[in-house]
C-alpha cells in the first residue's frame, strides 16, 4: 500500500480528533445546516490544528443540494388525513427539519401512476431525501426508492423483513404492556380493537394483546378481535360488535386514541360505566387522550423522538451513504389517567 504524504491529513483524522462522525465534518465543511455551533466549532479547531485542505472537486459535489426533503404520504383513504396522527407527526417532522434549514414537501403517492412518477422526480434530484409514512405491506415504493439510492427512511414498517431504513416504536411491548395492566387489576374478558391488519404496525399490537394473554395462561378467542382502520367512527362500530358478541367485556385495547374514543362513546351508548364496568386503553398519546370523558389511559409513543431519528438517520445518508439500512426502535410507555 502507498503511503499518505506527512502534512496531508485525512477527513477520518479530522473527524477522530473532533471527536464526531465523518458526515459531520462533511457538513461543516460544506456549511450545511443542522450542526450544533459548538460540533462546528470542534471540527473547525481540528481542521486549523491538524491543517487539512478540503477536496474542492468533492466539495463542489457535495454542495448540489436541494435542501428540500419529501415526507411522502401513501395513505390512499383520504378521511385519514384528518386523524391526530396525522398532524403530530407530520408537526413533529418539520419542527426537527426546520432546525437543519431544509424544507419539508408534503406529497401524495396513492397510485402506480403517482409512483412512477415520484421515482422518477425523486432520481432527478429534486429532493434530497425522502421519508415514508403510512405504508401498507404491499407497497412497493420504498423498494423502488432504495434500489434507485435514493435516501430514505421510513416511519414503521411494512413486515419483520424490512430492508429499508425505518424508525418504529415497540408495539408489541406497548400492546403487551397495556394488557398486563388490565389483568392485574383484575379484568378478565379483554377485547381489542386493531388497526388495519394489512398494516404491520397493527399486526404487532395484536401480537402484544396475543402475548399478554398467553402470558396470564388465558386463550385469545377471534371473536374478541375486531378491526378498525385507526378512526373514531370505525373504534365506535367495532365496539359495538364485540358487545354484540361478547356482553360482558370488562376491558378493551385500541389500536389508536381514536379508535379508543370512538370505543368509549358506544361503551356509553351501551350503557357501560367506564371505568367500573370496562377499562379502555388506547395507543398514542395524543392530546386527545386528555379530552376524553374520562381521561383516556394510553401507550405513549414517542414521536418527538421518532422524528428526531428519522430525520438523523435520513441527514447521515445523505451525506455518506451506508452499506446497511438501519433500524431504529424506540419504547413506548403506559400512561395510567382515568379510564382504566
Amino acid at each position: 500500500m502507498g503511503r499518505r504524504r506527512p502534512g496531508t491529513p485525512t477527513l477520518e483524522e479530522v473527524a477522530a480528533h473532533a471527536g464526531v462522525g465523518r458526515g459531520t465534518v462533511s457538513r461543516v465543511i460544506n456549511n450545511a445546516a443542522g450542526v450544533k455551533d459548538s460540533t462546528r466549532r470542534s471540527v473547525q479547531r481540528a481542521i486549523e490544528e491538524l491543517g487539512y485542505v478540503p477536496n474542492l472537486a468533492a466539495r463542489s459535489l457535495a454542495g448540489r443540494r436541494t435542501d428540500a426533503v419529501a415526507l411522502v404520504l401513501t395513505e390512499p383513504d383520504w378521511r385519514l388525513f384528518a386523524e391526530p396522527f396525522f398532524s403530530e407527526i407530520v408537526g413533529s417532522l418539520g419542527d426537527v427539519l426546520a432546525d437543519t434549514g431544509m424544507q419539508l414537501m408534503l406529497t401524495l403517492v396513492r397510485s402506480d401512476a403517482e409512483r412512477r412518477r415520484f421515482l422518477e422526480y425523486a432520481r432527478g434530484g429534486r429532493v434530497d431525501g425522502v421519508l415514508l409514512m403510512s405504508v401498507h405491506a404491499a407497497d412497493p415504493l420504498p423498494d423502488m426508492l432504495a434500489e434507485a439510492r435514493v435516501p430514505t427512511v421510513m416511519l414503521g414498517r411494512r413486515s419483520g423483513d424490512e430492508r429499508v431504513s425505518y424508525v418504529d416504536a415497540d408495539n408489541v411491548g406497548g400492546a403487551r404492556s397495556a394488557v398486563s395492566y388490565m389483568l392485574s387489576q383484575g379484568r378478565t374478558v379483554i377485547a381489542t380493537i386493531t388497526g388495519p391488519l394489512d398494516m404491520y404496525v397493527a399486526q404487532c399490537r395484536l401480537r402484544g394483546y396475543q402475548d399478554a394473554l398467553t402470558l396470564a395462561g388465558l386463550e385469545h378467542a377471534q371473536s374478541l378481535v375486531a378491526e378498525s382502520d385507526f378512526t373514531q367512527d370505525s373504534g365506535r362500530r367495532a365496539m359495538t360488535e364485540l358487545l354484540e358478541r361478547h356482553p360482558g367485556i370488562d376491558g378493551v385495547l385500541a389500536a389508536s386514541d381514536t379508535t379508543a374514543a370512538g370505543a368509549m362513546e358506544a361503551l356509553r351508548a351501551a350503557g357501560r360505566r367506564l371505568p367500573k364496568d370496562v377499562s379502555v386503553i388506547g395507543f398514542d398519546d395524543f392530546p386527545l387522550a386528555q379530552c376524553t370523558e374520562p381521561r383516556l389511559t394510553t401507550v405513549r409513543q414517542p414521536l418527538e423522538e421518532m422524528g428526531r431519528a428519522m430525520i438523523r438517520l435520513l441527514l447521515e445518508d445523505m451525506e455518506e451513504p451506508s452499506v446497511a439500512y438501519r433500524h431504529v426502535i424506540l419504547r413506548t410507555e403506559l400512561t395510567v389517567r382515568d379510564s382504566a
